[in-house]
Parts: structure tokens; C-alpha cells; sequence
């Protein structure tokens, strides 16, 4: 996997945490452990010769000083080589130990300046740094050391971050996270992974993220700077019509997109994964889920899609690499896809299309480009027309929204105006509103439970992941409906698009627990458009706070949520988790040996049959995709105390029966 492993040490808990990583990713027997440790005499030289002037008169006499000095040259010198050598000991030997090749270097020099050196000048094809030294103190993010050397190398760096002995933190799950956006390095990281799961025998997973929230949260902030007559040119209904009908759904294809092609590389390296759609912020969604998950690593590209090419590391990256409670894996590397390389290396563009190309927002030129050429060479493509690119765009759009934009093409062309000209981003907002005038709106009754979009009306396929009805679960609005306290305090507000929105004072309450600013407009866009989407009649507490915190899923399921009119608490009832688990397939789930062994104790039959449907709803509700012994245990447990308290209420055997054999 790596052949020449580089280890800076300076005997900190971080620094021994490398070295156990390394000897992990070492014992295939054909890589070389390298370590390294910098002294800096020439540094305590010049310090000593500044403080000269404060010595004992005795010591002033030129000769003496001389004297002085050399000893203390000698000393110093000295005694670093003697502590360099110590700290260099603890790596060699723990090498001899495990049979595995070893160098050791002793640098002398300003810390970071010198790593970076020998980094650049050597073949390191693996760096693993703490992120913290000797100097951490309790609110330590990540050492200046680390940090000013990850700045400065192009070498795949693993920053070590996780020390449960020393944090107390929850144990990992073991899993090793890679996330993708699109970008070479990105997809680089993922070659890793798929090296490292089969390496260490761990789990993969693949988690991407788009953000449809950002532009509600833009138009919100802007109708305080905007007067009237400028909100009547901005035209704010039309742009927020534009946006959840097409920009945001297709994004969400893009990058559901990136997860498909990198689940197809996975399975041909012979290798299994799972993977996670997102919806949010880059940086909060990927932090939450690793403070959730906890994986044993999350790979992530040093710079990402929107960066330019001698960018040092990317924001999101470099956020997260200071926040994640998890290590970190900075990946170097590039790699694209083949179907992309293929695409690249055999399809040409006419001059229109290339002209129409210019035409896409530069922000998302290269996600539709990578779009566009996937589609057409896997059609069989060499030449790209404006015709395909029309196709390819109506395979990436929902399909209202593509007939939207035909019915605006006919109109233009009907009025003289010509479709590819400069005025059509005028008229498309236009007369997109004038294709949906009169037209009910679709009621929202489907989530998908494979990338969690939200459906309108009667669809049997999900338009972003291609996902059939039978992973469609029904939104169960209720669960969310303000109790009767809540409903006695309803204020209802006006957003930038003349749309009435209610929010219950609970619910109001809670977002001021968000900082005044940009993070509460943020997080109450998240929650706003949320609620539009699924017609939601009024801003609950449980509504907000599940928006805003997966974990609220995970509280209902177990009892904890707060009680509403209904009096369970909106959790699901047992009857809801055992049909939910049934509707779901046993192969989308990673099951462990132990788990299966678990599951092979129950009577074959029917009991069996519903223990597995049970524990599938109780994980599928939560999000979790491996099913562990501990989490099939806990499946258990928990809907065999939903069963007692439905008893206790009077339910009866029937009730905890397959629908077929009631009917039977």
C-alpha cells in the first residue's frame, strides 16, 4: 500500500500514535518506516550569545566568555543529539520489534523548515503527523508545526487526531470515510480508501455534499438591502422558483453522480461500500456527520472542485482538518475517473456547443461539463451537438422542470426571440413562472430513503438517485405537528417571496440558541425551505430541531422525543418500524459475521423474519448502514420494549404479525 513511510517524532502521545499507525500500515513486511527528529542548536546559540550581557561580572572577561561559549556549545549540541537519538529509539525499535525495515534521521534546524525540506527532497509517498506536539494546551486545534508543513508538501499526509486514552471519546466505528466533490484529488482519496479498507479489513464508506440552502439564506439577507422597486426587479418568487426547481435538484443528481461512479470503482477493485448523499454546508454537514459516526479515518482531497490548482488546501478541508474529532487523510493524489479520462481523451465539442457551454454559471461549468461527457460517451457520443448537451441536461433536470423549459423555448420562439440568445436568462425566469400560473402545487407525500430527496405527487423513480418506489417511505407529517401548547403561540412571518411561514414560539425559541448573524439566517433557511418542500402547515420544535440535528431521528426512535398531543413522543410505533424494515432490502446493509450469528439464534421462520425486519427498520430509521452485534442487540432491545409498551396498551398478537399472515 505505501513503500516509504515518514515519521517526524518528538515523543509526545500524538507522536507514539503515528508510530502504532505506521507499523499498522507497515505489516505487509515491503515498506520502510523513516523518522526524523529536529534540534535546533544554532537557535539556543544565538540565544545564549543575547543574553551574555546579563552574566556575573566575573564572567565579562573575554577570555571567559570564549570558555563560556565553547562549553555551552558543546553541551548544548550535545545533549540534543543525545535526546534526538532517545526520541529516535522508541520508532526503531518498535520496528525491530515488528520486522520492519527502518531509517532514522537526526535534522538540525528550525523545525518546520527542515521537514519540509527533507519531505520535498525525498520519496515519501506517506507522511503521518500529530496534531498536536509537546507544546498542545487544553483548546489545541492543530500545531503551528503540522500546520506550516501540510501547507507546503504535495506528499498524501495522515494527521493523527484520534486518542480515545487521552480524550475519553466515544469508540470509533471503525469505518474509513472518503469524501468526494468531483475533484481529481477527491477521487485520488478514494483510490486510497479503497487500498486502506482492503489493507486493514475495514469498512468503506463514501459521503458527497451540495448545499440547496445557500441562495434562500442570500434572498432572505438581501431583502433588507434591496428597496422595493429593486425586489420587483430581482423578482425574488421567480429566482426562488428557478432554484428548488432545477439548480437545486440538479445538483443533488450531480453529486448523487459522484457517489455512483465511485461506488462503481469500489466494486471493481472487488471491494463493497455504502454511500451517503448530504444536504448542507460542506464543512457543518461533513463535521456533524463525523462527530455522529466517529470514523476511524476520513480521507478528504487537499483542495477540492472549485480551487485552483496551486491553492496550498482547501477551506473546506482545512476546517475540517481542525474541527473532526477523527484522523484526518489529506490526499495528494489525482485521479479521475475513467469514464472521464475516456471522455476526454475521445469526445470532441462543435463550436456551438462550446458556445452554449460558456453560457452555464462558471461556478458549475465543471460539474455540468463531467456531466455532459459521462452522458455522452456512455450513449456512444464522439461528437457533442447543442442537441446532446439538451439531452444530457434533460438526464441531469427533474422532468417538471425540463417541460417547463420546452413549453418557455416554444413561447420564445413564437414571440421571435431566439432561445440561445442573450436575453434568454430573462425570459426563463419569466415565463417559468408563467408554465406553472394556475397549477396546484404537487403535495409532498415520499422521501427517498437511498439520497433523501423529497418527492412530489404520483412519482415511481427518484429523479436524483434513480432510485424505484420501493424505496420511498411515506412523510408522516404528524410527527411533527405542534402540540397544544405549542399551537397556542403561532406567529406567522413573510419571507422574501411573499410565502407565509409559521413557526411555533418553541421553535423560535430554539433558533436563538444559534449566534445572532449569518449562522441563525443560515439555520433558519435550512429549516424554512424544509418546511416549504414538505408542505409542513407550522414550524414545530421537533420539526426544527430534526432539520438541524440527524440525531433527533435517533431520540424519537428510542422514546426520547418530546411528547406531543398524541402522547407517544411523535416516536414510531413498532408496528411502523417492523413494516419500514420489511419494505427495505437485507443486501443494502453491511451485516458483520457476529451480527448474522446473532440473528441465526432466533427460531428459523417467521420469528426470525421479524427480528431481521425489526432490527433493518430500527437502522434504517438511524441512518446506520453496518449492522454490528452491538447494533443488532440494541435493535432488539429497543423494539422488544416498544412491543411491551404496546401491550401494555393494548395491543394484541395480530398487531405484531405480517400483514399476510393477518389476512391469511
Amino acid at each position: 500500500m505505501f513503500k516509504n513511510i515518514y515519521l517526524p517524532v518528538d515523543n509526545s502521545d500524538y507522536s507514539n500514535a503515528c508510530i502504532d499507525l505506521a507499523l499498522e500500515f507497515a505489516k505487509d513486511g515491503e515498506t520502510t518506516v523513516t523518522a526524523s527528529h529536529v534540534y535546533a542548536a544554532k537557535m539556543h546559540d544565538v540565544r545564549f550569545r543575547q543574553m551574555e550581557s546579563g552574566l556575573p561580572e566575573e564572567y565579562q572577561d573575554e577570555q571567559e566568555l570564549e570558555k563560556q561559549r565553547n562549553i555551552h556549545d558543546q553541551l548544548i549540541t550535545k545533549g540534543m543529539e543525545v535526546i534526538t537519538d532517545s526520541y529516535l529509539e522508541v520508532p526503531k525499535s518498535r520496528c525491530e520489534e515488528a520486522k520492519v525495515p527502518f531509517v532514522g534521521k537526526s535534522l538540525e534546524g528550525r523545525n518546520w523548515i527542515e521537514l519540509v525540506r527533507d519531505i520535498k527532497e525525498s520519496p515519501y509517498d506517506l507522511v503521518i503527523l500529530g496534531a498536536l506536539g509537546l507544546g498542545a494546551i487544553k483548546d489545541s486545534q492543530i500545531g503551528t508545526v503540522s500546520e506550516r508543513v501540510i501547507r507546503r508538501i504535495q506528499t498524501d499526509t495522515l494527521v493523527v487526531k484520534n486518542l480515545p486514552e487521552l480524550h475519553g471519546d466515544k469508540p470509533s466505528s471503525g469505518k474509513i470515510v472518503v469524501a468526494v466533490d468531483g475533484s481529481g484529488h477527491s477521487f485520488g482519496g478514494l483510490k486510497t480508501g479503497i487500498d486502506m479498507a482492503r489493507h486493514l479489513n475495514r469498512p468503506l464508506e463514501i459521503i458527497s455534499t451540495f448545499d440547496p440552502y445557500f441562495h434562500y439564506a442570500m434572498f432572505n439577507s438581501l431583502t433588507g438591502v434591496l428597496t422595493k422597486e429593486a425586489g420587483k426587479v430581482f423578482k425574488f418568487e421567480q429566482q426562488e422558483k428557478l432554484h428548488e426547481d432545477i439548480i437545486d435538484k440538479g445538483l443533488a443528481k450531480i453529486y448523487q453522480a459522484h457517489l455512483e461512479i465511485s461506488k462503481k470503482i469500489v466494486e471493481e477493485e472487488g471491494m463493497e461500500c455504502t454511500i451517503r448523499l448530504l444536504d448542507g454546508k460542506v464543512f457543518e454537514k461533513v463535521l456533524q456527520y463525523a462527530r455522529e459516526e466517529n470514523p476511524y479515518m476520513l480521507i478528504l482531497g487537499r483542495i477540492g472542485v472549485h480551487s485552483a490548482p496551486d491553492m496550498d488546501i482547501g477551506g473546506n478541508t482545512e476546517n475540517l482538518l481542525r474541527l473532526v474529532p477523527c484522523n484526518v487523510f489529506l490526499s495528494s493524489k489525482v485521479f479521475k475517473p475513467p469514464i472521464d479520462m475516456q471522455a476526454e481523451e475521445s469526445i470532441e465539442w462543435t463550436a456551438e456547443a462550446k458556445e452554449r457551454l460558456l453560457k452555464i454559471p462558471g461556478f458549475v461549468r465543471p460539474m455540468a461539463t463531467s456531466a455532459i461527457l459521462r452522458y455522452s460517451l456512455e450513449r456512444g457520443h464522439s461528437m457533442i451537438t447543442s442537441s446532446v448537451i439538451t439531452e444530457a441536461v434533460q438526464n441531469i433536470l427533474p422532468a417538471g422542470a425540463m417541460q417547463a423549459m420546452r413549453q418557455i423555448g416554444e413561447n420564445m420562439k413564437q414571440e421571435g426571440v431566439d432561445p440561445e440568445g442573450p436575453e434568454v436568462l430573462g425570459k426563463l425566469k419569466d415565463q417559468m413562472m408563467e408554465a406553472h400560473a394556475g397549477k396546484a402545487p404537487d403535495e409532498v407525500t415520499l422521501k427517498c430513503t437511498s439520497c433523501g430527496s423529497i418527492l412530489k405527487g404520483d412519482v415511481v423513480r427518484c429523479g436524483v438517485c434513480d432510485a424505484t418506489a420501493e424505496r420511498f417511505l411515506p412523510i408522516d407529517k404528524e410527527e411533527f405537528k405542534p402540540d397544544e401548547v405549542e399551537e397556542k403561540e403561532v406567529t406567522t412571518f413573510t419571507t422574501f417571496d411573499d410565502v407565509e411561514v409559521k413557526w411555533t414560539q418553541e421553535a423560535l425559541d430554539y433558533l436563538e440558541e444559534f449566534p445572532d448573524g449569518h449562522v441563525r439566517r443560515r439555520a433558519r433557511a435550512r429549516i424554512e425551505k424544509n418546511a416549504r418542500i414538505q408542505k409542513i402547515s407550522a414550524i414545530s420544535l421537533a420539526f426544527a430541531s430534526k432539520i438541524l440535528n440527524e440525531k433527533a431521528i435517533k431520540e424519537n426512535v428510542n422514546g426520547k422525543g418530546k411528547e406531543n398531543g398524541n402522547g407517544n413522543g411523535g416516536q414510531k410505533t413498532i408496528q411502523e418500524i417492523m413494516e419500514y424494515g420489511a419494505s427495505l432490502n437485507p443486501d443494502d446493509f453491511i451485516w458483520t459475521k457476529e451480527a448474522l450469528e446473532r440473528l441465526e439464534r432466533v427460531p428459523k421462520g417467521f420469528m426470525r423474519d421479524n427480528t431481521r425486519n425489526r432490527v433493518m427498520g430500527y437502522v434504517g430509521m438511524n441512518n446506520i448502514k453496518e449492522i454490528t452485534l452491538e447494533v443488532c442487540e440494541t435493535g432488539i432491545a429497543e423494539s422488544v420494549k416498544l412491543m411491551e409498551d404496546a401491550i401494555k396498551n393494548g395491543a394484541s398478537l395480530e398487531d405484531f404479525l405480517p400483514k399476510k399472515e393477518v389476512e391469511a
